[in-house]
């Protein structure tokens, strides 16, 4: 299924911006080219937080398993646009699932791994879906059990599947059923010519306070890649290391795309702490490593060898990332959101560049044609707030057939207007952010407030965000107690369990105080909570 404009992709296939190339068409490229190169690699302790033993995939296997299972997919029934969820660490297993289905001409829609099974339930329903990928489990929490649930209230979905070891009634085994099939599985026929044009992923934004489909092809997500590769110099054969899942735009746009046009080597990574990172990169002698953003100096300084691009990943607003004396190449990569990136080397100063307005990018070094990016801002004429507006090569589609936008759109000039906060400075935009609101957009603080005020016993509550030295932005909650009422910490997270809270909007931590601290016209001052939680650390719970 097209969702571009016939007249879009025809600009950037004659600017160059786009091609002829799909994402498990590069697979079987590089096998033709490389087959004995080793492509895929799990982390080697795998066992620890998912089910199934460490695997590792030279690219013609990659590429045979790959057909196997695009096979597998058709000879079930599901067609070209039938679209597959998929809800599963970064591992080896999830990924030929992956470019499979894209072989299969299906839509993949990547869940993140903190959707509980209503967040889950809820997006596959609204697009249609027609199967979902489950893993077994992260760390100790059974996502395939939820998965099974979901099954049974969605009946659009035809087929489960799962991965790893411990997977319940009422899901296929995907790995026992390709080998139980063997050589039955009929040959994969039928690719259309321009599939590199169609729709292959939705990923998912929840920054408007809605949950919306971002909508991608090939192209899409190649233009990202290219944004990236021009500012890392990335070299064809290098040694990837990703500690995201592929959910979006990171982990997918910064992280196997790349991959996939550099024929290198990817190296999956499930993130516990910054020394196992760093110890995985150092003991892969890794050229490229995506991480955090606040990693990125305390990264640097352990990985002294000065042979590394290490990339930073900044999706939060937060003060700009402070210039330090580096060991190695650091590429900042601004993330607005699902809806674009852009990638910022710093220079021998290690000082952050500011994002410039315009063209980004511009393909063969034509101005005149699509460029990959182009930014400008919108200033709202009311209340000078301003946002970010976005077109281009990368810049994806919005909606699915059977889901309506009422907030989000394109302009009359073909920018898409996210409403993503921006900070403007002489240069350009100093960081992409959403004031007010979670990282990977999971919607207004506002919203997470009445969450945690629904537990009985509290009178009000507020959300607010910490800076953590390793992990970045992270939530933590402000609780007033009813009078004669002291709160239990357990309980209170045993019930957003209970309720099926989104991980992502459980906090860290929780503070306890007798009024909540606010401005001067009445509203919540969530700074002064923040300052207050540094300056009383024991204070929390």
């Amino acid at each position: 299924m097209k969702t571009t404009p016939e007249d879009l992709i025809s600009d950037y296939h004659q600017a160059g911006a786009w091609g002829t190339d799909t994402l498990d068409g590069l697979v079987s490229a590089n096998a033709a080219a490389e087959p004995d190169r080793v492509a895929l690699i799990d982390a080697p302790n795998r066992e620890g937080w998912t089910g199934g033993a460490p695997r590792s995939l030279t690219y013609a296997e990659l590429d045979q398993e790959i057909t196997r299972l695009a096979g597998f997919y058709r000879a079930l029934g599901l067609s070209a646009d039938h679209v597959l969820g998929l809800q599963a660490p970064n591992t080896v297993d999830a990924v030929v699932a992956l470019l499979a289905a894209l072989r299969a001409d299906l839509v993949v829609s990547p869940l993140p791994l903190h959707w509980r099974q209503a967040n889950v339930l809820e997006s596959l329903n609204s697009i249609g879906a027609k199967a979902l990928i489950s893993a077994d489990r992260v760390e100790t929490r059974s996502i395939a059990d939820a998965a099974r649930d979901i099954a049974a209230e969605l009946f659009s979905l035809r087929f489960v599947f799962g991965l790893g070891k411990d997977i319940p009634d009422g899901l296929i085994e995907l790995g026992p059923m390709l080998e139980e099939m063997g050589d039955d599985i009929p040959p994969l026929e039928g690719r259309r010519a321009d599939a590199a044009d169609h729709t292959a992923t939705i990923s998912w934004s929840r920054s408007s306070g809605e949950i919306v489909p971002v909508v991608r092809t090939h192209n899409h997500w190649q233009a990202a890649a290219k944004l990236i590769e021009a500012e890392a110099n990335i070299e064809p054969g290098s040694r990837f290391v990703v500690p995201y899942s592929l959910s979006g735009l990171t982990g997918l746009g910064a992280g196997l795309v790349p991959w996939l046009r550099a024929a290198g080597t990817l190296h999956l990574h499930y993130p516990t702490s910054l020394h196992q990172l760093t110890r995985h990169a150092a003991d892969v002698n890794a050229d490229y490593v995506l991480t955090p953003g606040p990693l990125a100096q305390m990264m640097d300084r352990k990985l002294d060898t000065g042979d590394v691009t290490i990339i930073a990943a900044w999706n939060i607003a937060s003060p700009a990332p402070s210039a330090f004396t580096a060991n190695n190449n650091i590429v900042d990569l601004h993330i607005a959101d699902e809806f674009s990136l852009v990638a910022n080397a710093r220079g021998p100063s290690a000082k952050a560049q500011a994002t410039a307005l315009g063209k980004h990018n511009g393909p063969n070094g034509c101005e005149s044609g699509p460029a990959l990016l182009e930014i400008e801002i919108r200033q709202d004429p009311e209340t000078d707030a301003k946002t970010l507006k976005l077109r281009g090569a990368m810049v994806p589609d919005i909606g699915w057939k059977t889901m309506p936008l009422p907030k989000l759109g394109f302009d009359a000039d073909g920018f898409l207007e996210t409403g993503i906060s921006v900070e403007e400075t002489t240069d350009g935009i100093s960081g992409f952010g959403i004031p007010g609101t979670m990282a990977h957009g999971t919607g207004p603080l506002t919203e997470i407030d009445d969450i945690y005020a629904s537990y009985k016993g509290i009178k009000e509550a507020a959300a607010f965000l910490v800076e953590d030295p390793l992990l970045g932005a992270r939530i933590h909650a402000a609780v007033v107690p009813d009078v004669g009422t002291v709160p239990d910490a357990k309980a209170f997270f045993a019930y957003l369990d209970a309720e099926g809270v989104d991980l992502a909007k459980n906090p860290h931590r929780v503070l306890v105080l007798q009024s909540l601290p606010r401005n001067e016209d009445g509203t919540l001052n969530r700074e002064r909570l923040t300052l207050r939680t540094q300056r009383l650390p024991a204070a929390v719970a």
